[in-house]
């Protein structure tokens, strides 16, 4: 059941990515992936969340984070689309784009999770 549980929830991941690039890609120009950078920071926002509120859930609804935490945050984030990103921004010569790209995601993505872990801890 497990595995059911994470490949529907990666398959739903990568759905949600796919809109979310889409959406930016269509209503903002930029050299950033910003697409990737919010698929990125929300997959460790809902990681965080599902780490730190729902271990007592582990009993009750056992599939609920392989489903959540393996599944889709596995599927919603995307390291392999921001790698790939960060080197054709500077194949293309912009590699202050594909330092800003790398300095945004790490430290959004961190900071996220640690002010995630101090707003919903119990």
């Amino acid at each position: 059941m497990n595995l059911i549980a994470i490949f529907i929830g990666g398959g739903l991941g990568s759905l949600a990515r796919f809109a979310l690039s889409m959406f930016f890609l269509s209503r903002f120009k930029s050299y950033l992936p910003w697409g990737t950078i919010a698929a990125n920071a929300l997959a460790c926002i809902v990681l965080a969340i599902v780490f730190i509120r729902f271990n007592e859930v582990d009993l009750e609804r056992p599939l609920l984070k392989p489903l959540l935490i393996i599944g889709f945050c596995g599927g919603f984030s995307t390291f392999s689309t921001f790698s790939y990103e960060t080197i054709e921004l500077i194949r293309s010569g912009n590699t202050i784009y594909a330092v800003a790209n790398v300095l945004i995601s790490l430290l959004l993505c961190l900071g996220l999770i640690y002010i995630a872990q101090k707003v919903f801890a119990p």
